[in-house]
């Protein structure tokens, strides 16, 4: 499909002045092939693979950049799930170990974050599951780049109440060990966890995947709420085609730019990754769009319809631009990460309810809320567990990050720094599930699993 010298001057203004980027490139690397008896060896080999294949991905994203002009913000490693790896050696102290490898290979390449370092654990936990958890607290706050994920449950197997039970003590030692509770930050529970998603911390290169492969997330908030308030009195179906027409050049941009990289590197590439990602930098917020649709603040009745129409274009758009869309694809609606949500939240008219409605229509789920730190840790457990729920019942990803903050109360404001940004603390309900959720065990599988 040609590209004409218009799109080219158009894409040209949408990075210069609508913060039109390559959110991530993200690499899979495959690391059964590296599993060995010898601990020490297994060590050197995940080090050597890392730093290689880490620096050139490195390497030769730069060299686009200065190409296409085209930001690429992340440069990311997506590994094979680390329990399955640590099989033959599974205590806290050498998971540790493996940590701190893997964080220190990636640092030498030049790697923003790796992925990977988690289980799925849909129907049970093996003991190496069991362990891998105990050794996370610690794995989070030890490490600079290494980011961790669990997935829980299916709706073709239901939910792990028993894995999901284990996620509140868990955030609440890590929150203990790093600073204002980011070490949360890094780590995601997921239902339906795409085996190809390009952005963290749930990112993990699955079983299904070759040996290496390369996806792409893109993000254009600012591009999409830019074309939004140039038409603020078409009705909905012309807003949506509007939209739906932006992400399509957006897609087009992204997946040039990552099947060139993929080719430069010689591996396969996987998927484009349409998710709106928003940032703290000013006009690069989802929350704005929705204020652009009509909305006088995120949250007030109408935010969920808004949303709904606003994924249904951009998946439409990417959809028709490319046939490797993949990941989440859908619209980060995170709170500290997003400097509009955020005011929301401040004002009053988004509340945490108000987030879990809003997730019924998006693929990410409750991201990087921040909770009071001393929210019971059964509490987490049941905030997770309604989140995981919508997913599983809609047959859809989603996913949760919780941060309890030590110390902070309702309506503090915590600030995390750089890219996770800041936003005030959200009220949890105050009274207990407690008793529900001791009852352990797994959610059912619905009955749309039914589908053979």
């Amino acid at each position: 499909m040609s590209i004409s010298v218009e799109e080219v001057y158009e894409t040209a203004r949408m990075i210069l002045y609508h913060h039109l980027d390559i959110r991530t490139t993200t690499l899979g690397i495959n690391l059964k092939d590296l599993i060995s008896s010898n601990f020490s060896a297994c060590l050197n080999r995940v080090s050597q693979r890392i730093a290689t294949i880490g620096e050139r991905l490195v390497v030769e994203a730069g060299k686009l950049e200065t190409k296409y002009g085209i930001p690429i913000v992340n440069k990311r490693l997506a590994l094979t799930p680390i329990s399955l790896v640590m099989e033959p050696h599974a205590t806290v102290k050498k998971f540790l170990r493996m940590a701190q490898t893997i964080d220190e290979a990636a640092g030498q390449a030049g790697i923003d974050f790796v992925g990977g370092f988690g289980c799925l654990v849909q129907k049970g936990l093996t003991r190496s599951d069991r362990i891998l958890i105990e050794a996370l607290p610690e794995v989070l706050a030890r490490t600079q780049r290494v980011c961790a994920f669990m997935n829980a449950g299916t709706t073709a197997s239901g939910m792990n109440l028993d894995a999901v039970n284990l996620v509140g003590p868990l955030l609440l030692t890590t929150a203990r060990k790093t600073e204002n509770g980011a070490g949360c930050a890094k780590f995601a529970v997921y239902v339906n966890a795409p085996e190809d998603n390009p952005f963290m911390a749930g990112a993990f290169h699955g079983v299904g995947e070759p040996d290496f492969t390369l996806n792409v997330g893109i993000s254009g908030p600012g591009v999409v709420r830019s074309v939004v308030e140039k038409n603020p009195d078409c009705d909905l179906t012309q807003l949506s085609e509007i939209v739906k027409q932006t992400v399509f050049k957006i897609t087009r941009a992204g997946e040039l730019i990552g099947r060139e990289l993929a080719k430069n590197l010689g591996i396969p590439f996987g998927i484009v990754d349409l998710s709106l990602a928003s940032t703290t930098a000013s006009g690069d917020s989802v929350a704005d769009i929705l204020k652009g649709f009509g909305l006088e603040s995120v949250g007030t009745h109408g935010t969920t319809a808004a949303l709904a129409l606003l994924i249904d274009a951009v998946k439409k758009g990417g959809a028709m631009a490319s046939g490797n869309v993949g990941g989440l694809s859908g619209t980060f609606i995170p709170v500290t990460e997003d400097a509009g949500m955020a005011r929301a939240v401040r004002r009053g008219s988004l509340t945490l309810d108000k987030l879990e409605a809003l997730t019924a229509v998006c693929s990410v789920g409750l991201d990087m809320v921040a909770i009071p730190g001393d929210t019971p840790a059964e509490t987490i457990n049941a905030i997770v567990a309604d989140e995981l729920s919508i997913g599983i019942v809609n047959d859809k990803t989603t996913a949760v990050r919780l941060i309890p903050v030590p110390g902070k109360r309702p309506g503090d404001t915590v600030n995390f720094g750089g890219l996770m940004g800041s936003a005030p603390v959200m009220a949890v309900h105050p009274f207990s599930a407690s008793r529900f959720l001791k009852r352990g065990g797994r959610f059912p599988a619905p009955v749309k699993s039914l589908k053979n």
